[in-house]
């Protein structure tokens, strides 16, 4: 059976995507915690697209696996697509959701409702041992809330309401895994990037 390096450290998010990757492909999912520790380079890409292939990369050559790493975040039409890639460190801190949430909110604070429109953005890489790439982007569009709703999720997910035809308005903090997983913008690229990879898994 071939194996899979899922190359995040962010422990909610690496259960995403072992979920969504274990449900759509017949390989074995690892994670960094499975091999050996080594340093990370910063993220310092332009893109999403960037900061997945250097985080992919990077695996690959320090393990020797096949890597797919992700780079996400939210993009506010009101902030012309900030905070974008830098949504983990938004309030200077990587990783401070808490802090990240509660700026964002404070800079829409005076932005009407009908314009706190947004999407969240992945992009998934895939990096081979024999030095393949793909790369695979999608989105998640929705607005944002004014006060944050729900217990799942991370990051911004309890200030941010999924476009749904017809359902019941819930945050992406308040959907089922299952229901997110179909919805976000994580759950499509790497639906779209494990269908790509079938043929030479």
């Amino acid at each position: 059976m071939s194996t899979i390096l899922l190359a995040t450290r962010n422990k909610k998010k690496l259960v995403e995507m072992r979920r969504i990757m274990a449900q759509a492909t017949g390989v074995e999912i690892i994670g960094l915690d499975d091999v050996p520790t080594y340093d990370e380079a910063p993220e310092d890409g332009a893109t999403f697209e960037d900061n997945a292939l250097l985080k992919a990369r990077e695996a690959v050559a320090h393990t020797g696996f096949p890597a797919i790493a992700d780079d996400s975040g939210l993009c506010v039409d009101a902030m012309s697509g900030m905070p974008g890639i830098f949504s983990a460190r938004w309030s200077g801190r990587h990783g401070d959701d808490e802090g990240n949430l509660r700026l964002l909110l404070a800079q829409l604070h005076d932005v009407p409702d009908e314009r706190r429109t947004g999407a969240f953005v992945c992009a998934a890489a895939y990096v081979g041992a024999d030095g393949r790439e793909v790369v695979i982007r999608d989105q998640m569009p929705g607005r944002i809330i004014r006060e944050p709703r729900g217990a799942g999720g991370f990051g911004y997910d309890p200030i941010f309401v999924p476009d749904q035809d017809g359902a019941e308005v819930l945050t992406a903090a308040e959907l089922s895994p299952d229901a997110k997983d179909r919805l976000s913008h994580r759950g499509k690229a790497m639906r779209r990037l494990a269908e790509t990879l079938q043929e030479y898994l």
